[in-house]
């Protein structure tokens, strides 16, 4: 039997041996991977610096403000543009591609215009019209009527084809609707593509619903916004009714987790045992009845399933099912129930806990604060650096008279310049949005480097959050007379101790995450690439990549949370802390696996309750349904704004609370764990667990049995 334990402590690790000097969170500790916190420091440097650099060379106004190919912005007063305040794209289908998202421009000719199209038209059928002058407003600025039909195309110098457009965010996007069913742009279901061959207009609604979004008119965005004037204050109310069912809930949880939990577990039983029951029902009505007696296997596979329901042997395999499931819970039951009874004390020590330590349900509000500053900081940036591209035209002309054609060129001075005199019949054309010089070139990586310390921050900031809690909880834990001996200040004591110490370990647990986070981002690109390939082993490969990264993100998430835990108690580096804390962890699987479920259930059962108590009463009480004293709901253009907007936001409080709470229970956990291994209740090893702990283990302290 010892052979056998210390096998098994060899596969899992060595528990914990009794230290005289642990008395909870370790207070005489040093700097743990100071490396890590030295090249977080230097990449938060070159994050400012990136950001400095952003901020110099980009123009957010390109966002809000639409600019021409040249880079001057409509309707700006001042200058040419001034009575042009609409963007016109020649040709939008162009605008669907991934990249416009990282640069913010699209890869086509773009002019400013007095109005959008009003009506359909090619270049070809307007050419030889007196629809011609009506055209040509939407040319380039200098448009040759000299040229044919098919170098005009060729250059660029108008687009091949209007279509009625609507202007929204200043910008002529295609007026699509649908009649009988049939996608429509202005009256047309098919368009030319400039030389006389009709297209199906899909392609073009493809297009332009992939470049603006489907944006929501601006109409319906005032509506909302008017909305949320004037209800504003009762959605205000509706969030601290949320907020106050969150506490409320946790500190019931001392008195009813008990009760849930088992209720819960007999709801189960008994609807299983219902379950079980209704399939006899209808195995035995079926009996005699012509056809019922088919197998499954003669039948074959159907499309309409509810054929199978006249079949006996279906009934016989959903009882048997029901009856293995029924088997297997009541069996786990009889096997599991001492340790349901310890998750549920250690749900209600948690409980206790958090109201020892009630300042650290509005720790999520630094949390929350600290991501905020990250995220503008992120999107600002990714702002900045998506809008420091400008238009680079090239020179285009016949290749083999013209050797200058490829290279780089200014619209403006093109005409008087020395190209144009060694090459006759060339011209100035836009070409795309970029740059040529190396801050140009490198706009990609800078957006990569963004978004990698966005995640780095990000977690940084969540582990710095759970350091925190966790620290706290522990100093209740290993308090040995609760709460005499409790700190002063325990989760201030645990956040100074963090950034003191433990900046390194922090960042390099968060980097490993960052750079999980990052593979999954660029793995999302380029599937989003590869969508247009019919290649099955490549979107094979690509989904089985995602869904492993996807596993891993996960594991290290798990890994982490648990390291973090122990950096709190021991202040042990990173990987010395996961180590520890994964063989912890396996070395008491069973327990591990039992309280997370029912952490889990009581978790959904609180935001449940939350969310939908605080949602009925949103929903009845704007739509009048009921009135709170003598105040009613204001009147509103849609009643659902103000609904979802409190739904959302209790299920977000809720969701702070809980990870809260959560926290208090995994550190509680392995603070347990560590206690049974240490101690063993002898006068010089006394348990730190609670009495009902104690009971549940049938385990005592023998200087109070004596005392």
């Amino acid at each position: 039997m010892g052979g056998e334990r210390q096998h098994y402590y060899g596969k899992h690790g060595t528990p914990q041996k009794y230290d005289p000097t642990f008395k909870g969170p370790i207070y005489n500790r040093g700097c743990t991977d100071i490396i890590c916190c030295v090249f977080l420091l230097l990449a938060i440097v070159g994050y400012v610096a990136v950001g400095i650099i952003a901020w110099t060379h980009g123009d957010p106004r390109k966002v809000i403000y639409p600019t021409d190919s040249r880079g001057e912005f409509c309707g700006q007063k001042g200058t040419k543009n001034a009575n042009k305040p609409y963007l016109f794209y020649f040709n939008i289908v162009k605008c669907a591609s991934p990249l416009v998202l990282l640069e913010f421009q699209c890869p086509t000719p773009q002019i400013c215009v007095e109005k959008c199209p009003d009506r359909y038209l090619t270049f070809l059928s307007a050419h030889a019209s007196q629809d011609f002058e009506y055209y040509k407003q939407f040319c380039v600025p200098g448009f040759p009527n000299s040229k044919s039909v098919a170098e005009v195309l060729r250059d660029g110098d108008c687009p091949a084809v209007l279509t009625p457009s609507t202007p929204l965010a200043r910008r002529c996007f295609p007026a699509i609707h649908a009649h009988k069913g049939v996608l429509m742009v202005g009256n047309e279901t098919t368009y030319e593509d400039g030389l006389g061959a009709r297209k199906n207009i899909t392609e073009l609604v493809e297009g332009a619903k992939k470049a603006n979004g489907v944006l929501e008119a601006r109409q319906l965005a005032m509506r909302i916004f008017e909305d949320y004037t004037v209800s504003w204050y009762w959605i205000v109310i509706g969030l601290v009714i949320a907020m106050v069912m969150s506490l409320l809930f946790i500190v019931l949880l001392r008195f009813l987790a008990g009760i849930m939990v088992w209720v819960m577990i007999v709801m189960v039983i008994l609807v299983l045992g219902y379950g079980i029951f209704h399939c006899y029902m209808e195995y035995s009505r079926l009996r005699g009845k012509a056809g019922s007696d088919v197998s499954l296997v003669d039948l074959g596979f159907q499309t309409d399933l509810r054929v199978y329901l006249h079949l006996r042997q279906t009934w016989l395999a959903f009882m048997i099912i029901l009856s293995i499931l029924e088997v297997i819970i009541i069996l786990l039951l009889i096997f599991l129930r001492k340790r349901i009874l310890i998750a549920i004390a250690l749900i209600k020590e948690a409980s206790r806990a958090v109201g020892y330590v009630m300042c650290s349900m509005l720790y999520p509000l630094v949390t929350f604060f600290l991501l905020c500053l990250c995220i503008a900081y992120w999107a600002s940036t990714a702002v900045f650096l998506s809008t420091s591209n400008e238009a680079v035209y090239k020179i285009f002309g016949d290749v083999n008279t013209c050797p200058v054609v490829g290279k780089t060129c200014n619209p403006e001075t093109f005409p008087s310049s020395n190209e144009s005199r060694l090459c006759p019949g060339a011209h100035c054309q836009f070409a795309f949005y970029g740059g040529e010089s190396g801050y140009h070139r490198a706009l990609l990586g800078l957006q990569i480097f963004n978004a990698f310390m966005f995640f780095w921050l990000a977690n940084f900031v969540l582990a710095l959050g759970q350091v925190t809690l966790a620290g706290a909880f522990a100093s209740y834990y290993w308090a040995l007379h609760k709460p005499d001996d409790l700190p002063a200040f325990p989760l201030f004591s645990a956040f100074s101790r963090a950034l003191r110490y433990h900046t390194g370990s922090l960042a390099f647990g968060a980097l490993i995450l960052a750079i999980v986070q990052i593979i999954r981002v660029v793995l999302e690109y380029l599937d989003q690439r590869l969508k247009a390939a019919d290649n099955k082993f490549a979107k094979f490969l690509m989904t089985c990549l995602k869904c492993c990264f996807w596993c891993l993100e996960k594991f290290i998430k798990f890994l982490n949370r648990n390291a973090y835990i122990m950096i709190a108690i021991y202040g042990t580096n990173f990987c010395t802390s996961a180590r520890n804390a994964f063989f912890l962890l396996m070395r008491n699987i069973i327990r591990v696996a039992v309280l997370d479920k029912v952490t889990d259930f009581l978790f959904l059962l609180g935001k449940l309750l939350v969310v939908g108590s605080v949602g009925i009463l949103a929903f009845f009480f704007f739509t009048h349904r009921i009135r709170i004293v003598q105040d009613t709901a204001p009147p509103l253009n849609y009643y659902w704004v103000p609904i979802l907007t409190v739904i959302i936001g209790s299920y977000l409080i809720a969701h702070g609370f809980f990870s809260v709470y959560g926290m208090c229970v995994d550190t509680l956990f392995l603070c347990f764990l560590e206690d049974l291994e240490r101690n063993d209740g002898s006068a010089e090893r006394p348990y730190f667990m609670s009495s009902n702990l104690k009971k549940l283990l049938n385990k005592t302290n023998k200087k109070l049995a004596e005392s």
